[in-house]
């Protein structure tokens, strides 16, 4: 079984922390919700999500795939929280799956993971992308480095998430069995 973690902190994007969770475990895997220093966490919208675990107490576990959700302040507070830093920068030097939608991107350009990929994120963010070569799609993938523009993008980015694990039947085959 896959195992991947999703990150979530205050100010998170709902739908682009929850999308991938569901979708990711409709597919199959064994995803653990981690919380930026807390458990508790505060929505961009007022809703309160309690996540599976720390990301201080998932430190020192090996995942298939890192994902971080978007939203303000969200991606500040992912930021900040160096057990998050550490989980992204072990899998991506591992040669695993890391992926982030809206401003996180900004994130894996600072940490030095963007260095001539083609990455995308949410408007106004770009500077943000050290290294990357734009890509004008909603989410894109370039080798273990998977990226979203936006909560609009919310579904297609969990897809392609599927795709990147299980591959593009099985995200086709979940993408029909939702309607998307």
């Amino acid at each position: 079984m896959k195992k991947v973690i999703v990150f979530l902190a205050d100010g998170s994007e709902e739908i682009e922390a929850l999308t991938p969770v569901d979708m990711l475990r409709r597919a199959g895997a064994e995803v653990t919700f981690a919380g930026a220093g807390k458990k508790e966490c505060l929505c961009s919208h007022g809703v309160k999500i309690v996540t599976d675990k720390t990301a201080a107490e998932c430190a020192c576990e090996d995942y298939d795939m890192v994902v971080l959700p978007g939203g303000m302040p969200c991606t500040l507070n992912l930021g900040a929280d160096a057990d998050v830093e550490k989980i992204a920068k072990k899998a991506f030097a591992e040669g695993k799956l890391v992926a982030a939608i809206c401003a996180a991107p900004s994130l894996l350009g600072a940490w030095g993971m963007l260095s001539g990929k083609r990455a995308t994120c949410y408007p106004g963010f770009e500077e943000k992308l050290t290294g990357a070569v734009l890509a004008g799609e909603k989410a894109v993938r370039d080798g273990n480095v998977i990226t979203a523009c936006g909560a609009g993008a919310a579904m297609e980015f969990a897809l392609l998430l599927v795709a990147a694990l299980y591959g593009g039947d099985a995200s086709e085959n979940l993408r029909k069995a939702v309607l998307a």
